[in-house]
């Protein structure tokens, strides 16, 4: 009798331990997690590191050496395993870099199951919201802190720590992080060499906030040295207008250095359906420019 109970809670162990494996974390193949601190503001975030798959197995003293372009995107929990699928199979030597969203938010901030993301109001935006109760708990337009971040810290690590190549990078951002980077392009754009900018969620007055930055450095003609691809769903009828209008604004700086698309327009599509052609067009776009760069 008690050899069969010893039997039974044995195999409930193993049972267990089985159902408990089969219930881990699945984490992405060639990924590091970083966790880093903002500085100046304490914000706590994470980078979400993925290499090629060649990064560490490559043998001759050539290749040892051998840099990769790096794409930068924020949201990284919606972006990185999307992201992750298109290069894989566009562009596979390439390093990916998520930047999270702040992870020690105060707790004041309650956005109820939309809490984990409220760090991205302040962090993307530009410009202060028209209500005053909102703007003092969320601090929207606190962009410039947020890029001064990605620049001083996020980017030197990234670069002292693989083997990028520097000077040879892209931005992707989608939505409220598309309108950050079209902030980074008109504000600081050395930033990025190249940036996709999905749906960018702009307004009249975040519009109008890029308006005069632009007008401010318009007689500029050469100060920015980027490539730019911007796109939105067919279906985005609120905001079709004034993507347009943002799509003509950088077409008109064009010349020396700034190279635009046409406004990509994914048919048939609104502002959630569009992302995986969006993040597919703009990596084929990226591969044809690394192409047609790359020395003879």
């Amino acid at each position: 009798m008690i050899k069969r109970l010893l039997l039974v809670a044995l195999a409930q162990l193993l049972f267990c331990h089985n159902a408990l494996a089969a219930t881990q974390a699945y984490t992405m193949p060639r990924t590091h997690v970083v966790p880093i601190t903002n500085s100046v503001t304490g914000g706590q975030y994470e980078l979400y590191i993925k290499l090629p798959e060649n990064y560490y197995t490559e043998t001759d003293d050539t290749d040892t050496n051998k840099t990769y372009p790096v794409i930068y995107t924020t949201d990284a929990y919606w972006h990185m395993d999307l992201l992750s699928g298109t290069t894989e199979f566009i562009m596979s030597e390439v390093i990916l870099v998520g930047i999270s969203w702040q992870k020690n938010m105060p707790e004041a901030i309650d956005y109820g199951h939309r809490r984990a993301f409220a760090s991205r109001f302040r962090d993307y935006s530009f410009v202060a919201h028209d209500k005053e109760d909102i703007q003092a708990k969320y601090q929207f337009g606190q962009a410039d802190t947020h890029l001064t971040f990605i620049r001083n810290q996020v980017m030197v690590y990234v670069e002292e720590n693989y083997r990028a190549s520097i000077g040879e990078n892209t931005y992707l951002g989608y939505s409220m992080g598309a309108e950050f980077g079209a902030y980074i392009l008109l504000s600081h754009p050395d930033t990025f060499n190249h940036y996709i900018l999905g749906s960018p969620s702009l307004e009249f007055t975040s519009f109008d906030y890029l308006k005069a930055l632009n007008a401010s450095t318009a007689e500029k003609a050469d100060d920015i040295q980027a490539n730019v691809f911007v796109s939105i769903g067919e279906l985005e009828e609120s905001r079709m207008d004034l993507t347009q209008q943002f799509s003509a604004l950088l077409k008109g700086r064009t010349g020396k250095g700034l190279s635009v698309t046409g406004l990509e327009v994914v048919k048939d599509s609104d502002h959630s359906t569009a992302v995986p052609e969006t993040f597919t067009r703009g990596i084929k776009w990226l591969k044809r420019l690394s192409q047609e760069q790359a020395p003879e």
